[in-house]
């Protein structure tokens, strides 16, 4: 699975431009894009882009390894844009966690290579994560220990061992981050962890916390899933 949402930060209206043109043509939605710090955090945290591509050298009193610091506190993956490999910046650089860079120039290839394997190599270490935001702060959840995900509108609650999370989201966007060997949609509202279920009883599953009702079209699949969870 490929980065569905990019953001871009850079402050060259060309080089924007030519990103944008060379991203849509491989099929990748463009959200949004900014050329300081300040406007970036704020449509970032609004627009919640899978992958951010950042050059490093932007104009004002903050650059683009002071957005990447704010980036990691979050937990959001991030590209560099580069063309400067002066030792105070890879110093700087070194404090930070990239998924890579990729060099300016740069063809359409070369952007497109970068991107497809910065990408993979996030999802292949991240894979039992899923990342919601829920009053203001990002979260990184540990899928082991979610119980269940229950619709609300066009929210969603991701209930854990631990707490629960009104996420900004719906069920289904939601449901796409899951892995699909431990989780079974049981009724068109609930999402439900497998390895968490105790007992099962006519139309409900029940977790350690209220009885999660199985549909009727759902529940052939359940009860095969569940003998061979």
């Amino acid at each position: 699975m490929k980065a569905q949402t990019i953001y871009i930060v850079e402050d060259e209206p060309l080089i924007v431009s030519t990103i944008e043109t060379a991203l849509r043509k491989q099929g990748y939605n463009v959200v949004g894009d900014a050329d300081s710090v300040v406007i970036a955090l704020k449509e970032i945290n609004t627009l919640s882009p899978d992958l951010i591509l950042i050059d490093i050298q932007l104009e004002g009193l903050k650059d683009g390894i002071d957005l990447a610091q704010e980036l990691d506190k979050q937990k959001l993956p991030y590209l560099f844009l580069t063309s400067q490999t002066d030792p105070e910046t890879i110093n700087r650089v070194k404090q930070i966690n990239p998924l890579g860079y990729i060099i300016k120039p740069f063809t359409e290839h070369s952007l497109r290579s970068n991107i497809e394997l910065a990408w993979h190599n996030y999802k292949s270490l991240n894979e039992q994560f899923i990342t919601l935001k829920s009053e203001g702060r990002t979260y990184k959840i540990n899928q082991d220990s979610i119980l269940y995900l229950k619709a609300f509108d066009n929210y969603c609650y991701v209930y854990t061992t631990t707490k629960s999370h009104l996420v900004p989201h719906t069920l289904k966007h939601m449901s796409e981050q899951l892995d699909k060997n431990a989780f079974i949609q049981t009724h068109r509202s609930y999402w439900v962890n497998l390895n968490h279920v105790e007992a099962v009883e006519n139309n409900k599953l029940f977790l350690k916390t209220e009885p999660i009702p199985i549909s009727a079209s759902q529940k052939s699949l359940v009860m095969s899933k569940l003998k061979h969870s």
